[in-house]
């Protein structure tokens, strides 16, 4: 049931949809901070981003990784590969401003993998 759920593209939705959450969690961060400063302490807590990019990174295995033994394509592993390392990267950067422009860069860019892991499979 879960390697169909895997084979159908399901983990790749789900990488999707958890990419969009993302993106929009950094936006409405960055917005929300510059509304209401003494909230965005507990929204932009680094704990947030860190577990965040845990769940990117084994959703990334998981599907991307099946995604090559299946259709035997490694383009959309090394582009979400490189949307991961934009994200953990931008863990470096201070909060806001440019750290927000490359986390929402680097989420796009794995979303783009999965969207290929996606549709390699059809």
């Amino acid at each position: 049931m879960l390697f169909d759920d895997i084979r159908n593209g399901a983990v790749d939705r789900l990488a999707i949809g958890l990419s969009g959450l993302c993106l929009v969690h950094c936006v409405a961060s960055a917005i929300f901070v510059a509304v209401l400063a003494s909230a965005g302490g507990l929204l932009l807590h680094p704990m947030i981003h860190e577990v965040g990019l845990m769940f990117a990174i084994a959703l990334g295995i998981v599907a991307l990784g099946r995604g090559i033994l299946d259709h035997g394509f490694m383009m959309p592993s090394a582009v979400g590969g490189l949307g991961l390392g934009v994200m953990a990267g931008s863990l470096q950067l201070p909060e806001g401003g440019l750290g927000t422009v490359y986390t929402v860069l680097g989420v796009s860019i794995l979303a783009l993998g999965h969207d290929l892991n996606r549709r390699a499979r059809s």
